[in-house]
């Protein structure tokens, strides 16, 4: 998720001023974003070395960390705000990083390609995996372990007892808040303890 428009949408849901936990920051140019636009402070945390060397050019901290093994290194309530963007997809206990994105941060703001968006549906009604510009890959070679939707995110965070703040879709930078689930190629939540 690089372009602009939508790490200004997700930068919008960070007050400024936060302390942010950024899991599976990339080469850390939301973290950028927010230092430098909204007077964030905080860590990344990825796991490829290439990426985490872009984090240190860019001035941002980064801890290198396989996400897979928790966040037990982090208190409760450690940060303002913990971000998994673009990270959910590629977990194993997807379940597990939810309850603990509630745990060291008061607020969590997740972003995943949607599963339920209009052209995936059509792709999957022909018979086809769907590839698009926010799922690029065939189902045979793609690094996601498991696709959502919208309204899957809605269902898992009332199960973990999480409290749905915010919630709207992306569509080329621009925010869908009215049927998302089928009109957006990215859902965003943003959540607290319930």
């Amino acid at each position: 998720m690089s372009d602009h428009a939508t790490m200004a949408s997700i930068a919008r849901l960070v007050p400024p001023g936060s302390r942010v936990l950024d899991l599976g920051c990339g080469d850390g140019a939301l973290l950028d974003l927010l230092q430098r636009e909204r007077g964030c402070s905080g860590y990344g945390i990825e796991i490829a070395d290439d990426n985490v060397l872009a984090c240190v050019k860019r001035g941002v901290n980064v801890i290198q960390l396989n996400l897979d093994e928790g966040l037990a290194m982090f208190d409760d309530n450690s940060f303002d705000v913990v971000l998994q963007i673009d990270t959910l997809q590629h977990l194993r206990n997807t379940e597990t990083m939810l309850v603990e994105t509630a745990r060291v941060g008061r607020a969590g703001i997740v972003a995943f390609p949607n599963f339920a968006h209009w052209p995936n549906r059509l792709s999957i009604a022909r018979g086809r995996m769907p590839v698009t510009k926010r799922l690029p890959y065939q189902w045979y070679d793609t690094p996601n372990i498991r696709v959502g939707t919208f309204k899957d995110f809605e269902v898992l965070a009332t199960r973990n007892r999480l409290a749905i703040l915010d919630a709207f879709g992306l569509q080329e930078g621009r925010e869908v808040r009215f049927l998302p689930n089928a009109r957006a190629g990215t859902a965003v939540f943003r959540f607290e303890r319930g």
